[in-house]
């Protein structure tokens, strides 16, 4: 649906998971096949040069390839006839017999795979980088900034913005840590023949692996993976956990925005967030794209997360439904990665708002400070019961909680409950009940670092 590849995909990612994209990294398996054969002294090096040089995709007929791979069940069988075909177009050396030699249909289609992979994950770095760059300069510039923390939809207690955001950037940096630990199990060539054996290639089979892989800059498994499919589940896996992130930071982005609350905007623009009917509306788009992500990439992972059970050597149905599967996978996490890659820097913080609004309960934030405050004399459910009983009444009498406090701990007889007016003062200031909310941000800033 090209109508909306902009609002849910990027355009890098797309391209990697294109037609032609796939078609060329099975293409790029049977020249690194053909090469490393002939270095194992195989196949003559004036076959593997011709093999070589018809592995372009633009060689391809897509839609004769389409229909083929229709009857087949596989699109590794109709293009490794048209390879064949294109060597021997131009074979004055009977090159043509050596395409695919020893090889299977799930090497070329799970190698290429692989080399999609690779790809698609060096613009996720590239995206996270980006993000983790923006995140970084939001949590600094507001590590002291108070806001109101919410829990259970409610006002709790204060907190910092660039806390909030701190926390945002510390999944994000165990996200790039979880990428490049994955990339050392997942990159890795798929090369069994039949049933992972490599019989036709005799004695060389392993040799063959070695120089393949070393020509397509992979790793070498410790046995062919036909039918073991964790790798490809962990890259779904790990993706679904990076746009989980994305969608808990969108998520907040967008109650922010809410009228009500109002302390967040995302960058305003031409066109961008408005409504069909109401003027007035600046609507949070990039936050909704992102969210779509998060709503559909679970259920997507539950189809790989239940390929994974295969039957012996070579699945069916199960290997099948990876196809499209994983490739949406990643054009929905890249897109939602580029969305907030491009709106995190750009965010409108309204700090004046955020204090005005650390005051909407009048007072009842800090309930929590005054009750720590005096609990120092009375014990602490002595204290939580005065306090609970004030909040109670402030909430009645629609008066500020401090003005209540300062009515209850002044009557006679009170005199170990009696906070002073100064005091009061202090625990009613957001600055002052903090905690260690900038330590943190200064500590998960020290753990993040720019690419």
């Amino acid at each position: 649906m090209a109508l909306l590849d902009r609002l849910f995909g990027s355009a890098a990612m797309d391209e990697v998971f294109s037609d032609r994209a796939r078609i060329q990294r099975m293409l790029d398996f049977e020249a690194a096949l053909s090469r490393a054969e002939a270095k194992c002294g195989l196949i003559p090096h004036t076959a593997a040069e011709a093999i070589a040089e018809k592995c372009k995709a633009d060689l391809i007929v897509v839609h004769a390839l389409s229909a083929e791979t229709a009857l087949s069940l596989n699109p590794a069988i109709p293009l490794v006839k048209q390879l064949t075909a294109l060597v021997a177009e131009d074979d004055n050396g009977d090159a043509a017999r050596f395409v695919h030699w020893g090889a299977t249909s799930q090497d070329v289609n799970d190698t290429g795979l692989i080399l999609q992979i690779r790809d698609g994950l060096h613009i996720l770095e590239a995206d996270f980088d980006a993000l983790t760059c923006g995140l970084i300069d939001l949590a600094r510039k507001h590590r002291s900034t108070p806001i109101a923390g919410r829990t259970l939809m409610q006002q709790a207690l204060p907190t910092t913005f660039g806390f909030k955001v701190a926390g945002w950037l510390d999944a994000v940096n165990r996200h790039r840590q979880r990428l490049t630990e994955m990339k050392a199990r997942v990159l890795v060539v798929q090369f069994g023949g039949a049933v992972g054996t490599l019989a036709a290639l005799g004695d060389k089979g392993q040799q063959v692996a070695s120089a393949l892989a070393h020509e397509l800059l992979l790793d070498v498994p410790s046995a062919p993976w036909h039918a073991q499919r964790d790798r490809v589940a962990e890259v779904a896996t790990t993706l679904a956990l990076c746009v989980g992130t994305l969608g808990k930071i969108a998520r907040d982005i967008s109650l922010h925005m809410q009228t009500e609350i109002a302390e967040v905007f995302e960058p305003a623009g031409e066109g961008r967030g408005g409504s069909s009917t109401m003027p007035h509306k600046r609507n949070p788009v990039a936050a909704g794209s992102v969210l779509a992500a998060a709503t559909r990439v679970p259920g997507l992972v539950s189809t790989i997360l239940s390929a994974m059970v295969q039957e012996d050597e070579r699945g069916l149905g199960n290997w099948h439904a990876e196809w499209e599967t994983l490739p949406e996978i990643f054009c929905l996490t890249g897109g939602a990665l580029r969305q907030m890659a491009d709106v995190v820097p750009r965010l409108e913080v309204d700090t004046e708002r955020m204090r005005r609004n650390l005051d909407a309960t009048q007072g009842l934030i800090f309930a929590e400070a005054v009750t720590m405050a005096l609990a120092k004399g009375i014990g602490k459910a002595a204290a939580h019961k005065l306090v609970e009983e004030a909040s109670l009444q402030a909430r009645k009498s629609g008066k500020h909680l401090r003005l209540v406090l300062a009515e209850i701990l002044g009557q006679d007889g009170r005199e170990t409950e009696r906070l002073s007016a100064a005091e009061l003062d202090r625990l009613f200031a957001p600055e002052n009940y903090l905690g260690a909310a900038e330590q943190f941000v200064d500590r998960i800033l020290a753990a993040s670092h720019r690419n």
